[in-house]
């Protein structure tokens, strides 16, 4: 099969690390990569694909790219990303999808009728931790998210819930897969001038409650998530991509014995290994087999009208 021809727009913090990957992956040939920062995309052409600097978004697109990262701020993604799937580019834009639900149903009709791949790059889905609780997961019973970090400098166009929450959101909604019947939230600004922390708790059709706090003005990191079904309890770790699974033995408690003695735990196998890279090598094999994506954009704009409700609630009380 013939190497994929690849490009990124945007080469900043994250975008950066879109074409660092590219580079390296087989069957795989970074052609060119943009920014409006001019010495930031020699930069990074030089280190990856020399002589692959591009001025626009068009001399990419003349460079005959066959798919693309779309790795810039969140109000532009709907027009550059238009611009790519209408040229026949797939397309792998950054979270959250669009700004507004209006811009992000623009991009999946066009990649619908230009029969383009569109995949939008929720991360943690890719996480290894991720992919084991998804093969684990029966029927949650509650849900517990917690995505706190110190003030990023970048990324702050957008609310917490946007910004942030969004990646436990989308990874909620495919693991319950339920209809959502009531939502509650609260939110404050503290450097920015949307909400820097937020908490929303949402229940669903199936009985199941999820209760999920994100902040970007914490002192220290944390990336977890809390899940409980009938017979266990699941703890996991984002940043060390690990899962503590702990379940009640079997049977009646024996006589004067203690309870906690009949909690087993035990730590699940998770394959390790850089999310980002996965989420790329996913996209690829999408673009040489023409499949649905992981997180298509259905899946992301799900994701984000959720964001929206949330961030609704919370400005109208």
């Amino acid at each position: 099969m013939p190497a994929v021809r690849v490009g990124v727009v945007g080469v900043g913090h994250l975008g950066y690390h879109h074409a660092r990957n590219y580079a390296a992956l087989s069957g795989v040939d970074l052609i060119g990569v943009f920014d409006t920062d001019c010495q930031r995309t020699s930069l990074v052409a030089e280190e990856f694909c020399p002589g692959g600097a591009c001025g626009s978004v068009n001399e990419l697109i003349e460079a005959g790219i066959d798919a693309v990262s779309v790795v810039v701020p969140t109000s532009d993604h709907c027009k550059t990303a238009k611009q790519l799937l209408e040229a026949g580019i797939d397309v792998l834009v950054e979270k959250p999808i669009a700004v507004s639900l209006e811009e992000a149903q623009e991009m999946t009709e066009t990649a619908t009728r230009m029969e383009r791949i569109l995949q939008v790059g929720h991360i943690e889905r890719f996480n290894g931790a991720v992919i084991a609780l998804f093969n684990t997961i029966k029927k949650p019973r509650f849900i517990e998210c917690h995505r706190l970090s110190p003030y990023p400098n970048r990324g702050d166009d957008v609310s917490v819930v946007l910004d942030l929450m969004i990646h436990d959101l989308e990874i909620v909604l495919g693991l319950v897969d339920s209809p959502i019947t009531s939502i509650d939230g609260v939110g404050v600004p503290v450097f920015s001038e949307s909400e820097d922390i937020a908490n929303a708790r949402i229940r669903f059709e199936s009985g199941c409650v999820a209760n999920i706090t994100s902040s970007r003005v914490s002192m220290d990191k944390m990336r977890k998530i809390r899940i409980f079904e009938e017979d266990a309890y699941m703890s996991t770790d984002y940043s060390e991509q690990e899962v503590r699974v702990y379940r009640k033995k079997p049977g009646p408690l024996p006589p004067n014995a203690l309870p906690m003695e009949s909690i087993t735990a035990e730590t699940m196998q998770v394959q390790r290994e850089e999310p980002l890279k996965l989420e790329l090598a996913s996209f690829i094999e999408c673009v040489q087999n023409r499949q649905r994506p992981v997180v298509s954009g259905e899946d992301a704009i799900a994701a984000l009208r959720l964001a929206q409700d949330i961030i609704d609630f919370i400005r109208a009380h």
